[in-house]
């Protein structure tokens, strides 16, 4: 009997350090990630090189793009917005491939987005060039290496890529991040040593598959995400968590669901957590009866699962009872 009386608290002790244990009504959201966005990277100093090594013209901005998110996502440090929204924003504002590296035109997307900071990049490297290309354009040899993938005895890629991290707010670039990757191999080409179902059909190659980033390029281009990544992540000091005042009402409580009256209008976000409060007492001017102050009480903790420009569907993360006309506000952080 005694070994169970000590068992029991030992587990909830585990339970509660586990974060299992529900949160009590009133407890504070917990600081969260910042948010940021990647926008495709800019191509357009590469693409003669990069179409001549595919045989078409791949998107290897939006293969570079991808394979960086998929890293900044592992890493966990920020939080990523979703390509589908990132993509309708783009649509809606007639966003065009031009204006990828353009930090003025990113901030403008990454505002409408709620994000906190957005990146912008550009390859200024991808093949076997021997003179790195810069960013504002400029050429680069070829070496003497034949286009379309041609083998030769002694095959080496390089890769190379720059990133922005930009304010969404003032257009700053807060940080430059680069990465750098090289690949050589004997008795093959560019294309070759790998696997032959990276099929360039219709101008897309999947960047992330094992039979890409086991050619010769693709080894050169993961070492180069690699490094970008970490290097990104090394400067998220630098990406302030910017400070957004949410109030509104809960407009209806449907099973476990919460509405509210505000959306992205006003600055809330699918995953941004939000407090209820009630308003027990509202104390008025003696003089001009108008209300100078409202006491409140806390209902409980919510997270924004669906959102649209004027209303948010949330979920309960702590507490209970919630009802409409509960005020709703931005959660401490």
């Amino acid at each position: 009997m005694r070994s169970k009386k000590i068992l029991v608290p030992f587990l909830l002790g585990l339970a509660l350090a586990a974060g299992l244990a529900p949160q009590p009504a009133g407890a504070q959201a917990p600081k969260r990630r910042p948010r940021i966005a990647v926008l495709d990277f800019d191509y357009a100093t590469v693409q003669t090189y990069s179409q001549a090594m595919f045989g078409s013209n791949v998107d290897i901005g939006k293969g570079i793009t991808d394979l960086l998110v998929t890293g900044l996502v592992k890493d966990g440090t920020f939080s990523i917005i979703e390509r589908k929204a990132l993509d309708k924003i783009m649509t809606e504002q007639n966003f065009s491939n031009s204006q990828r590296a353009d930090p003025t035109s990113a901030a403008k997307l990454g505002k409408l987005l709620g994000v906190d900071a957005i990146i912008v990049g550009s390859i200024t490297q991808f093949g076997n060039e021997t003179k790195k290309v810069g960013i504002g354009g400029g050429g680069g040899s070829w070496g003497g290496f034949g286009l379309g993938g041609i083998g030769h005895s002694n095959s080496k890629a390089n890769v190379g890529i720059t990133a922005r991290i930009v304010n969404v707010d003032t257009g700053e670039i807060m940080a430059v991040a680069e990465g750098a990757g090289t690949s050589a191999r004997s008795s093959t080409s560019l294309l070759g040593g790998g696997g032959h179902n990276w099929s360039s059909g219709g101008g897309n190659v999947d960047f992330g598959s094992s039979d890409f980033q086991s050619t010769i390029i693709g080894e050169a281009t993961k070492a180069a995400v690699d490094k970008l990544t970490a290097d990104v992540v090394a400067n998220a000091a630098k990406v302030g968590v910017r400070t957004v005042v949410i109030d509104g009402l809960v407009a209806a409580v449907d099973g476990g669901q919460v509405i509210i009256n505000v959306g992205k209008q006003a600055g809330v976000n699918v995953g941004d957590q939000l407090e209820v409060v009630r308003v027990t007492k509202e104390i008025k001017d003696p003089t001009t009866g108008n209300v100078i102050r409202r006491m409140t009480s806390s209902i409980g903790i919510i997270k924004a699962t669906d959102v649209d420009d004027t209303s948010a569907v949330c979920a309960p993360v702590s507490g209970s009872g919630f009802q409409t006309g509960d005020r709703v506000k931005s959660a401490a952080q």
